[in-house]
């Protein structure tokens, strides 16, 4: 067992921080509004800090999840960020789905201070955390992934190391590029077969045994035919996370036609009020 602080209960953090704690690991939890981390310490047993740097005081392992790459910055080397009391040996993990640069730039200096640092950006969303079967796509080097592995495993399903310091955001950007267009054509399909009079989920049990089916169709496409979306991942997270995509594209040079026509449309559907429905209420624009 041992010594972990957890940085950032929303959605994702609280519940992980949970299973850290339920797997046997001595936890401390700071977040930004100080009434949860206390909630979270009464509920599981663990201690609350008043800044970052407190939480990772002593702690072998640091883990993060917060919302962009200057909320990573601020708990990190900001102001009592946890850098400044880490100690030699130690691993920072980052949950944040946040860009390649900032991975490498805090790698630099972690391993300036003596110290690892692993990019690991999780998919499976709000019921993959509370669950404790989250996807994990982590760069860095492999004698800090090996060491945080299993602890992670208390949340994890799945865990890999794709590469150096970045190679996790990077894989995490092709996840949502993925999901981008698939949301987009099951839209449309639900949209179409609303249209054609049939029943969509006869329609789905049908088409997802075959070569159409998706996670998405699997999970969303019900509730995309009943117009439902007050659950899942929001629009306005797809929407940093794409914008992610889209500028690290202009430096690798990729071509992401589908994805950039994909995040206006998420606009389209922040400016209908859906900035925190589920991404699959993309829908919701093909009934204006």
């Amino acid at each position: 067992m041992a010594r972990c602080a957890f940085i950032g209960l929303g959605v994702m953090g609280y519940p992980m921080a949970g299973h850290l704690a339920k797997a046997g690991h001595e936890v401390t939890v700071y977040n930004r509004t100080g009434a949860k981390a206390e909630a979270w310490a009464a509920q599981h047993g663990g201690k609350a800090a008043k800044t970052p740097a407190a939480a990772a005081k002593g702690a072998e392992f640091v883990f993060a999840c917060v919302g962009n790459d200057d909320d990573l910055r601020a708990v990190t080397i900001g102001e009592d960020g946890a850098f400044s009391e880490m100690t030699p040996g130690a691993v920072f993990t980052d949950h944040t789905t946040a860009s390649a640069a900032v991975a490498r730039e805090l790698h630099a200096v972690a391993k300036g201070l003596e110290f690892g640092f692993v990019d690991a950006p999780v998919s499976g969303g709000q019921a993959g955390a509370e669950n404790g079967v989250l996807t994990i796509m982590c760069g860095g080097e492999a004698a800090d992934f090996d060491r945080a592995a299993p602890v992670m495993d208390a949340y994890a399903r799945a865990r890999r190391l794709l590469g150096p310091s970045g190679a996790g955001q990077l894989t995490k950007m092709v996840n949502q590029i993925a999901i981008a267009g698939l949301l987009q054509g099951l839209s449309e399909a639900v949209g179409f077969a609303q249209r054609a009079g049939l029943s969509v989920p006869d329609v789905i049990d049908v088409i997802s045994k075959g070569a159409a089916g998706s996670w998405q169709m699997e999970n969303r496409a019900k509730t995309m035919g009943e117009d439902k979306f007050d659950f899942g991942f929001a629009v306005d997270w797809m929407r940093k996370d794409l914008g992610i995509c889209l500028d690290e594209a202009k430096t690798n040079g990729a071509a992401l036609p589908v994805t950039a026509l994909v995040d206006q449309f998420y606009g389209d559907v922040q400016a209908m009020g859906g900035g925190r429905w589920d991404t699959s209420s993309l829908i919701r624009r093909l009934r204006r």
